[in-house]
């Protein structure tokens, strides 16, 4: 007999697989902390600090079953604001911690900075689409994938892909039109980028909430104390991220330097013949170990944190037909491709991007919720 999904109210069912995960949730932690040992001893300290940094990050987005894909989802279809609330939670506090330090430290720490340009927009777009037939941006793909639910185990392997080929071609793309990036905190300094960050931010709650009320609906109350929680724990995970990496909190980045490294080895790819990977950082993290990277270091974090939450809390699964399974594997492959031409994922671009004081941030979640509306509606007609 097969699992399927519970409906609300509803005890889930577990598979005997994340059953038999459940009884190995001391081993697993035993097995966790070496590995942070075996970082701090055989890598760095720092990457040894990253990688926890990305268990919590792990433990919280599988815990809450905090979703940037669910919330937006949820606000479209059920009229509940709940999970975009703690999304604009998370912005708020990332931002207030995040901006000041890159205005004290410019040296030192990075912004996530995009530039505003025709790849960005379709990029955006599609990737909106895309996240919800896939059930999950670049961090849920990754803490669904290290849950166990085969769907997103699936989609993760063709987003990296994805991801490579996108950043193969992405020369290309900046040539349909670009301009500078444009950051708030060197532009407007400390106060006037987090006066402009809460603004948007205010009006982004505004718009939610409006939403939940469309019609007339009685919607629930937007205030979900777990999410909210885990909203606020992800934000100080990020600057956590950003001071100890000296970079924002990203995903996308590291699906694409997997897959490169793969192709590298392959024969395949010439590093050196790209525009992007042939850049004297990317070159760089490509001939190191995949272990000396933050972003890649983090991802495997995440993925780690949400396993250790499946041995505690076993999920279920439902099962796709063959069409569905073919729809899910295209979405996955063109979230990936999509995701590098936008600069990022819903933690690339939209948190990392609006936290740090970048334009691009703002332009992405105007396109990728517009493609989430069409994205919603072809899940429904899939049946995913």
């Amino acid at each position: 007999m097969q699992t399927t999904l519970s409906q609300a109210g509803s005890p889930a069912i577990a598979s005997p697989a994340s059953s038999a995960l459940g009884h190995a949730r001391w081993p697993l932690t035993a097995a966790i902390l070496l590995a942070v040992l075996a970082l701090a001893w055989f890598v760095t300290v720092r990457q040894s600090v990253l990688f926890v940094i990305g268990i919590g990050m792990g433990g919280l987005l599988a815990g809450a079953r905090f979703g940037f894909t669910t919330g937006w989802r949820r606000l479209i279809e059920a009229r509940d604001a709940s999970g975009v609330f703690a999304q604009i939670a998370l912005l708020a506090v990332a931002a207030a911690i995040s901006i000041p330090l890159l205005a004290k430290f410019p040296g030192d720490l990075a912004a996530a900075l995009g530039p505003p340009s025709i790849s960005l927009l379709i990029g955006a777009f599609v990737f909106g689409i895309t996240m919800q037939i896939a059930d999950g941006c670049g961090s849920g793909t990754l803490y669904k994938a290290g849950l166990g639910i085969p769907l997103n185990m699936g989609v993760l392997p063709l987003f990296a892909l994805g991801s490579f080929l996108g950043s193969v071609h992405l020369h290309g793309w900046l040539s349909l039109g670009a301009i500078a990036p444009v950051s708030l905190v060197r532009d407007w300094g400390a106060g006037g980028a987090l006066a402009l960050t809460f603004a948007g931010l205010a009006v982004f709650g505004l718009a939610a909430w409006v939403w939940s009320r469309k019609g007339g609906a009685a919607a629930s109350s937007p205030w979900n104390r777990k999410l909210l929680l885990a909203g606020v724990g992800l934000a100080l995970l990020a600057v956590a991220n950003l001071v100890v990496a000296g970079q924002p909190w990203g995903v996308v980045y590291g699906f694409g330097l997997w897959a490169a490294k793969v192709a590298t080895a392959a024969g395949v790819f010439d590093p050196a013949a790209n525009a992007f990977w042939s850049q004297a950082g990317n070159l760089r993290t490509l001939d190191q170990s995949v272990f000396l990277d933050v972003t890649s270091i983090t991802n495997i974090g995440i993925m780690a944190g949400a396993l250790w939450i499946a041995a505690r809390k076993p999920s279920s699964g439902k099962p796709l037909t063959g069409r569905q399974w073919a729809a899910v594997l295209v979405a996955g492959f063109l979230l990936g491709y999509s995701s590098r031409l936008a600069f990022g994922c819903n933690v690339g671009a939209m948190v990392s991007g609006i936290s740090t004081g970048s334009l691009h941030g703002w332009i992405w979640v105007v396109l990728a919720f517009a493609g989430s509306l069409i994205g919603v509606r072809l899940r429904r007609r899939l049946g995913v």
